[in-house]
Order: structure tokens, then C-alpha cells, then sequence
């Protein structure tokens, strides 16, 4: 079998970006037909209180999912960086150092949110019609975190390695299981939100566990021997110092999500399922953007560990323009498709009119978005593990008081939670971008 792991010091620059992100949008938008297949099967064949239960629970699930997959980033980071290095030991160091972390820490996380679930949704206000169902949900999520997170673990050292494809198979194949089994638990059985966590559970396991067997048949770096097998002190703590702040980013955007949701759930269950319909087309509208983060960062990684800072820069310049057009068509799908991409989701009209109005409020704000992640991935690729933490509390901050100011203060109410998403990502990019200039002359050639 071959091994498609990728040189990128090598070779041109825009072809490796490319090459790299399509496979990895395509497994991305794989990974969120997950989230897709549970709200679709469950608005339409349980009911509108049943996706808002699912909805409800997504800033929570959220929170525990990117705690773990943070420590997986920073380990694919040194990853990364070795093997531009061409330090072969050292790569084979670090994949088993973050893998022994990730066997510990999602268990830790998965225990914590299993037993605080039902304080989390009272803390949030949850309407008393969808509390039993979304506590039902995030239990059973958290009993799965162990599988979501060793496939995110795999995968992310698959991509430091410069391999987006081998993921892609798996994931697909997960995926359709996926649906199937939502079909099958939630209409055929009628299990409802029960049956759908157990779908994507399951999925995940098929995804995790076929992913480890094809990475160990195929990739060298995963054959390791046994006396490979041992706990590093000092790299486990590179891993954390590069994972935590990550993980930190991720969670205090989380938090941030909680908060708005708390908001939402203010306004009742039609805006809740309104708003749960936009936020999961808005988890494929990340996902073009996300892919090209990912690519920068294993690029930028790479030819940073071998100091090639000139790529460094090409990456950054050639990431911006793929990212405008992007931007350009995803702007205009929401602006005149919006309300039709909502009614696959519900068939009731009013909460079809207030998700299209959100998404073309929100589409007006994706150069901003895409802007965060292309400097994200050029920042992490070369271990800023301070930008990944600053760029969070900014975005936590923007979410606990903007949203407040605009939907109370003025008066704009439920079309003012989707118009302080927008602001948020626009103070974020702005900062980010910021950033990045303040470290140029360090990581980017002049």
C-alpha cells in the first residue's frame, strides 16, 4: 500500500495547498453531515422540540469535543515540524506521546460532562419542553468522546505528516453508516434523539477505529516498535504547552456559545430551531475555510521546521486569494439560497423566513471569518501558542457583551443574534490579523 504523506518543503507551494485542502474539505464536510443527518432526521421525523433539544446541546458538546482535539493540534504541530526537519525519531516520539495523552484526557472530559450535564442546561436556561431531551444527548455524547477523539487524534497526525486523503476514505465510509443508522434508530425504531446519538457514536468508532488499522498497515511513522512505545516527559510537555492554549481557544469559544445560546433560548423554541438550523448550515460554511487552515498550518509547519520562511510567506499570500474567492461564492449562496438550504431542515415557514434573514446577515461578515482562519493557520503552523489563547478571549469577550448589547439595549431582538455573530468574527479577523503583523518579521521572509 502506499504512503501519501507529503514533503511540502519541496515543490510548489500553491499546488501542495490545494492538493492538500480539497480531500480535507471533502472529509470535513463529511464529518459535519453527522451533525447534519441527526438535525434533518430528527426535525423532520421526531419533531421541531426534538432539533431544538439536539441544537441546544451544540455550544456544550462543543465545549468537551475542542478541549480534546486542542492537545491533537498542538501534537500535530511538533509533528509537523519535525518531519520538515527530517527528524524521523522524533516524529515517531511525538506521535505516541500525544497518542498516549489523548487515551487519558478525553476520558477525564467525557466524566466531567457526563455528570455536570443537566447543571450545564440549567445554567443555560434550556426551555423545560427540550431539557430532558438534550440531557439525554450530551450523556450519551460524552460516553462517545473517547472515539471522536481518537479519530481526531489520527487524523491530525496523518495531516502533519502531509496526508489528507487516508482520513477521507474512512470518514466517507463512517459517514453513510451514519446516515443509515439515523434511519434506522430514529424513524425505523423510533428512538428518537437517543437513536441519533447512538448513530454518530457508533459512526464515530467505525471512523477512529478503521482509520488506526489503515495508518498502521500503510504509513512507516505508525509501525512503531516497542521500546518506541514510552512516555517523554519533556515532549509530552511541548505537546501541552502548543495543545493547551489550543485547547483553551476552542473551549473559551465554546463558552461563548453557551452564552449566546443562553440568549437564544430566551426568545423560545422557534428561535432555537431556527437558530440551530443556520448554526449547522454555518458548521459547513466553516469547513472550506477550516480545510485551508489545516493546509497552512501542516505547510507553514513543515517549511518552518526547516526554515524555509520564504515558503512560510508564499503559503500566507496564496492562502489569502484562495480564501476571497471562497468567500465570494459562499456569500452569495446565502444571500439568495438561504431560505431554501433552511427548509431541508424544518417545513415550518415562519422558522424557515427567520433562519434565511440570519444567514444573509451573516454572510455579509465571511471575509472576516476567513481572514481568522487563514492567519490561524499560518500562526499555528509556526507554534504561536499565545495567538491560539488571545484569539479566544477575544471572541469571548465579543460574545458575552455583544450580542447582549444588540438583541436588549438595542432593541434589535432575535435578528440581533445573527448580526452579533457577524460583528464578533469582524473584531476577531481584525485582531488576528494584527497579530500577524506583529510577528512578521519573526516567521514571515521580508
Amino acid at each position: 500500500m502506499r504512503d501519501h504523506s507529503t514533503d511540502m518543503t519541496v515543490g510548489n507551494p500553491t499546488g501542495h495547498i490545494l492538493l492538500f485542502a480539497l480531500p480535507a474539505l471533502i472529509g470535513n464536510v463529511f464529518q459535519q453531515v453527522y451533525n447534519l443527518a441527526d438535525s434533518v432526521i430528527v426535525g423532520r421525523f421526531v419533531g421541531s422540540d426534538a432539533l431544538a433539544a439536539v441544537g441546544a446541546t451544540s455550544s456544550i458538546t462543543f465545549l468537551f469535543f475542542a478541549l480534546c482535539n486542542g492537545i491533537a493540534s498542538g501534537g500535530g504541530i511538533i509533528v509537523s515540524q519535525y518531519y520538515g526537519a527530517h527528524d524521523e525519531e522524533n516524529v515517531r516520539k511525538s506521535i505516541v506521546n500525544t497518542g498516549i495523552i489523548m487515551l487519558v484526557f478525553p476520558a477525564l472530559v467525557g466524566a466531567a460532562g457526563f455528570i455536570s450535564a443537566g447543571g450545564i442546561l440549567r445554567l443555560l436556561q434550556t426551555p423545560a419542553e427540550i431539557m430532558a431531551g438534550s440531557s439525554t444527548y450530551i450523556r450519551y455524547m460524552c460516553v462517545g468522546i473517547i472515539f471522536v477523539s481518537l479519530y481526531n487524534y489520527i487524523t491530525a497526525m496523518l495531516r502533519a505528516l502531509g496526508d489528507s486523503r487516508s482520513p477521507l476514505y474512512f470518514l466517507i465510509l463512517s459517514t453513510l453508516i451514519n446516515v443509515g443508522l439515523d434511519i434506522l434508530l430514529v424513524y425505523r425504531f423510533s428512538m428518537g434523539i437517543k437513536g441519533a446519538a447512538l448513530a454518530t457514536i457508533i459512526s464515530q468508532f467505525i471512523a477512529a477505529a478503521s482509520c488506526g488499522l489503515y495508518a498502521y498497515k500503510t504509513n512507516p511513522y505508525f509501525r512503531l516498535k516497542k521500546e518506541e512505545l514510552r512516555y517523554v516527559p519533556s515532549l509530552s510537555l511541548q505537546i501541552i504547552r502548543l495543545g493547551i492554549p489550543m485547547s483553551l481557544q476552542f473551549g473559551l469559544i465554546a463558552i461563548s456559545s453557551m452564552a449566546v445560546q443562553r440568549i437564544v433560548n430566551h426568545y423560545g423554541t422557534t428561535v432555537v430551531a431556527a437558530f440551530t438550523a443556520t448554526n449547522r448550515i454555518e458548521q459547513l460554511i466553516h469547513q472550506p475555510y477550516a480545510t485551508l487552515a489545516a493546509a497552512l498550518s501542516t505547510f507553514c509547519g513543515q517549511n518552518y521546521g526547516a526554515r524555509r520562511l520564504d515558503r512560510v510567506n508564499t503559503g500566507y499570500r496564496h492562502g489569502l486569494v484562495i480564501m476571497v474567492c471562497i468567500t465570494s461564492l459562499m456569500t452569495i449562496a446565502m444571500q439568495f439560497f438561504g431560505g431554501a438550504i433552511t427548509s431541508l431542515f424544518v417545513s415550518d415557514p415562519d422558522i424557515i423566513a427567520l433562519g434565511a434573514m440570519g444567514l444573509r446577515i451573516t454572510s455579509v461578515f465571511y471575509l472576516a471569518l476567513g481572514l481568522i482562519y487563514v492567519v490561524r493557520g499560518v500562526l499555528t503552523g509556526t507554534g504561536d501558542a499565545f495567538f491560539a489563547l488571545f484569539n479566544g478571549v477575544v471572541e469571548v469577550i465579543g460574545r458575552f457583551t455583544i450580542p447582549i448589547l444588540i438583541t436588549q439595549y438595542m432593541g434589535m431582538g432575535e435578528r440581533g443574534i445573527w448580526l452579533a455573530s457577524g460583528i464578533v468574527w469582524f473584531l476577531s479577523g481584525s485582531t488576528a490579523w494584527l497579530r500577524l503583523k506583529s510577528r512578521s518579521s519573526q516567521i514571515l521572509a521580508r
